[in-house]
């Protein structure tokens, strides 16, 4: 899937429509251009829809959508960047891999199909 670009001026309390849930494949990030914000989503297999910033904490390079999906032996899901494999939770953000360094957590709600993220503040 190629970059959405939806420039709808928001607040951070205002969800953007970002594309229809059938436009993302399971287990597969997806690049988006969110009021000029890039952002990764993900669709897992349970069904969720996660969004976290796209630029690599470590490197600074837009490249999480293209990260490795996996689990903890807890179970918690996260993203391995493509770059260095650091590790960071798609349920809060945190490093995993280096605890010093984390990417922003996006709310996602899908409403009649349509995946909608409101942005919150970079870490």
């Amino acid at each position: 899937m190629t970059l959405v670009d939806r420039t709808t001026p928001t607040t951070d309390t205002t969800a953007v429509p970002v594309c229809r849930l059938d436009q993302l494949d399971v287990e597969r990030g997806v690049a988006a251009l969110v009021d000029g914000r890039q952002i990764a989503l993900f669709r897992l297999v349970d069904g969720s829809v996660h969004a976290v910033d796209h630029r690599d904490p470590a490197t600074g390079a837009n490249v999480i959508a293209r990260g490795l999906l996996g689990t903890t032996v807890e179970g918690e899901w996260f993203v391995a960047s493509p770059l260095h494999k650091q590790r960071y939770s798609l349920v809060d953000g945190r490093g995993l891999t280096d605890p010093a360094r984390s990417l922003a957590v996006h709310r996602v709600e899908v409403r009649a199909g349509v995946v909608r993220v409101t942005l919150f503040p970079s870490s």
